[in-house]
């Protein structure tokens, strides 16, 4: 299984992360979610840099899906009508944190968007293009950077102004655990390449 992490900085360039030991002892094999929740906290808490921050938390969430067997198959059938499902993990008040899992069908693609926060996808099943883009200007201009493929057991991770769009490539659904901090609505953008502008959403 292929287990290269990404970075995805704001100006649309990906970098491959070294890889970084996981240190924190656990007293069992098992890694369960409730502990991933606390070791992000501890993360949030301890490092205030969201590169940083996601250099840390690949690792864990590598452990996480090695560890807890029944995330593999947690999610939602894709809806036909839209293309895609989401199912929240977890969610709790004033918790800066949503985690989910995301299923495409086959040949759909997503806007293209930023999402105003740091962000985590690790690849479960299928394959999925990532194409990255990167502001021209200030008023919603934007280019093409590049296209990264994620196989299963790879992570991309996102800083809060990478801009991308996915689509889900093969004959079979996407599956991905995604992981994102505390967003900023007033920041979050969708991009219209055809007028040029970037919208709320």
């Amino acid at each position: 299984m292929v287990s290269q992490d990404w970075l995805v900085r704001e100006d649309g360039k990906c970098e491959a992360w070294e890889e970084v030991a996981d240190n924190l002892e656990s007293p069992t094999n098992q890694y369960r979610l409730y502990r991933f929740l606390t070791d992000l906290e501890n993360i949030l808490h301890e490092i205030k840099s969201d590169r940083h921050r996601l250099q840390a938390i690949c690792p864990l969430v590598r452990r996480l899906l090695i560890s807890s067997e029944w995330l593999q198959g947690e999610y939602l059938e894709p809806d036909p009508e839209i293309g895609w499902s989401v199912l929240t993990l977890y969610d709790e008040p004033d918790f800066p944190l949503t985690v989910q899992t995301v299923a495409w069908l086959p040949g759909r693609v997503s806007t293209i968007h930023n999402h105003a926060t740091w962000g985590v996808v690790a690849l479960i099943s299928g394959e999925e293009k990532n194409t990255l883009w990167r502001r021209t200007d200030n008023n919603g201009g934007i280019e093409k950077v590049g296209d990264l493929i994620l196989t299963p057991g790879e992570i991309i991770t996102l800083m809060p102004d990478a801009i991308h769009h996915v689509e889900a490539l093969g004959d079979e659904p996407t599956i991905s655990f995604n992981l994102y901090g505390e967003t900023n609505y007033e920041q979050r953008f969708e991009f219209d390449l055809v007028n040029g502008i970037a919208k709320n959403f």
